[in-house]
């Protein structure tokens, strides 16, 4: 028999790959959610998920800075 998987992991998207998602110097709300506009004591996605019941609809794909050891013509 398999374990059902929770589904509340499967719907949010993980803030560490959002553009919106940042670092706060808020000791007590050190994660915050620049689409959004809030800090909280956990990753936004689980706040969102938890008070909406769907996952962020405002997440974005953090883009990937370019690699500083290639040289570009």
């Amino acid at each position: 028999m398999t374990k059902p998987k929770k589904q509340a992991k499967e719907q949010a998207p993980n803030c560490l790959q959002c553009a919106y998602y940042h670092i706060t110097w808020d000791v007590n709300f050190p994660h915050g959610c620049r689409a959004i506009g809030f800090k909280s004591k956990r990753r936004p996605q689980l706040d969102v998920l938890q008070n909406s019941g769907s996952s962020c609809l405002a997440f974005e794909q953090r883009q990937k800075p370019p690699n500083p050891g290639t040289s570009h013509p």
